[in-house]
């Protein structure tokens, strides 16, 4: 801003000198002169979010949960590692509830979801209603981990997730408590049979290194 002296004229001069002194003034303050420096550009936004974990094949399938009944998208599981059971409730390897429910207590908060279905395809052991077989569960093994209304997972009939599984690796369940492993990515890295449990080192290993 110009430096302003005294004046020494009439008052009705300085009448006449002063709007045009402040005009000058308040020019130069609007052409970035010292009284005003233009705005500066606004700091970029804080980085957006990651997109969310695309959803694979293996998973794009809607089951209905086992307690209530109500649709369940498997892509909520993108991301983690997938262990599929078949299992039933009535068989001499349905102790590995109690197995499974310790192995996802230990894992789940490192990625780790295990996805359980019932069925009555083998020695007809599951014959309750979704309801029976959820209180059962619970009940007896305090089984925490997502569980499905029973459904089909052997022969012409089974549901599409079995039968990508049995596809993917080669066998499909040859009795309950069959279990499927599946990757971050929703690769197929393998089978196991009923007789592997949950505490084995071979499925923990492998568990492990997905991890």
């Amino acid at each position: 801003m110009p430096r302003l002296t005294c004046f020494s004229g009439s008052p009705a001069v300085f009448k006449q000198l002063l709007p045009a002194a402040l005009g000058s003034a308040l020019l130069l303050g609007l052409s970035g002169g010292a009284v005003a420096q233009t705005a500066k550009p606004a700091a970029p936004s804080a980085k957006a979010a990651a997109p969310a974990t695309a959803c694979p094949t293996v998973l794009k399938h809607t089951f209905n949960r086992l307690q209530d009944e109500k649709p369940q998208n498997l892509c909520q599981y993108a991301g983690k590692v997938v262990l599929v059971v078949n299992t039933a409730s009535y068989c001499g390897f349905t102790g590995q509830y109690e197995g499974l429910e310790a192995l996802y207590a230990k894992y789940q908060s490192k990625g780790l979801v295990i996805l359980g279905f019932p069925s009555n395809d083998f020695g007809k052991q599951e014959p309750g209603s979704n309801k029976e077989i959820a209180e059962f569960c619970f009940n007896t093994y305090a089984v925490k981990f997502p569980m499905f209304a029973k459904t089909v997972v052997s022969g012409a009939e089974r549901n599409p997730l079995f039968a990508q599984l049995a596809q993917a690796t080669g066998t499909a369940p040859k009795w309950n408590f069959y279990k499927y492993l599946i990757d971050r990515n929703g690769k197929i890295i393998d089978s196991y049979s009923s007789m592997t449990s949950p505490s084995s080192r071979s499925l923990v290993g492998d568990i492990e290194g997905l991890l």
